[in-house]
């Protein structure tokens, strides 16, 4: 399934609520289905930057050439968004998810529905899997990731 297919399944799943009390519910049981991270995942090096709450997120380069993430967060609605997050970008390859264009946070009104600092924290979930991408592409490739 193309991320573009994954997102459009989301913006159905969410258009079943009209209330965004509804969608709220949503996210948090989405979240509670998520896997949670083990122990050992949940170091330092794997925390968001930029994020109020706790986000773990981890990133390994499967055999194949897809990106697999997994993640997790002490923050009931913050670990729905980023389950939504990887379920669109992951088991795809680092160029795909780079070029991907995310409009489903938009159509399903989750922007506008975000406290600014939940905000800014669905951006540096996003930013850091678009970072891990890129450094499985540099490596793919034999080329030296940029520094950020």
């Amino acid at each position: 399934m193309t991320i573009n297919e994954i997102q459009d399944q989301i913006i159905e799943e969410f258009s079943d609520f009209e209330d965004w009390m509804d969608k709220y519910q949503l996210l948090i049981d989405l979240g509670n289905e998520q896997q949670p991270l083990p122990p050992s995942a949940k170091i330092e090096q794997n925390l968001i930057d930029g994020c109020q709450s706790r986000v773990w997120l981890t990133a390994d380069l499967t055999p194949n050439g897809l990106v697999h993430f997994a993640a997790e967060s002490d923050a009931l609605i913050v670990k729905g968004i980023v389950t939504l997050l990887i379920r669109v970008l992951s088991d795809h390859t680092p160029q795909e998810i780079l070029d991907a264009d995310l409009y489903f946070i938009e159509q399903i009104g989750l922007r506008e529905h975000l406290s600014p600092t939940r905000s800014n924290g669905l951006l540096a979930m996003l930013r850091q899997m678009k970072m891990y991408a890129l450094a499985f592409k540099a490596k793919d490739t034999g080329t030296t990731s940029p520094s950020v």
